[in-house]
């Protein structure tokens, strides 16, 4: 039964990538830019669209590391 399962698998894999491929480019044809993608966030809280603190022009590239405060030496 197992050997069937997987026979079939192996049958229906190479059309079952034909069919992503199609809906991937009819889905990029039909809306290039997809509005509600969200990148994946660097570490620490980044402000998402419509939050407070969202600024539409900041870079989101590398996530900028603060040093903690030193203490000052007498």
């Amino acid at each position: 039964m197992r050997r069937r399962v997987e026979g079939l698998i192996g049958l229906a894999a190479p059309f079952l990538a034909v069919v992503l491929g199609v809906g991937d480019r009819i889905s990029r044809i039909a809306e290039p830019t997809d509005h509600e993608y969200y990148p994946i966030r660097p570490g620490g809280r980044v402000a998402l669209p419509g939050e407070p603190g969202y600024d539409e022009d900041q870079d989101l590239g590398a996530p900028v590391i603060e040093s903690p405060p030193t203490a000052q030496s007498e």
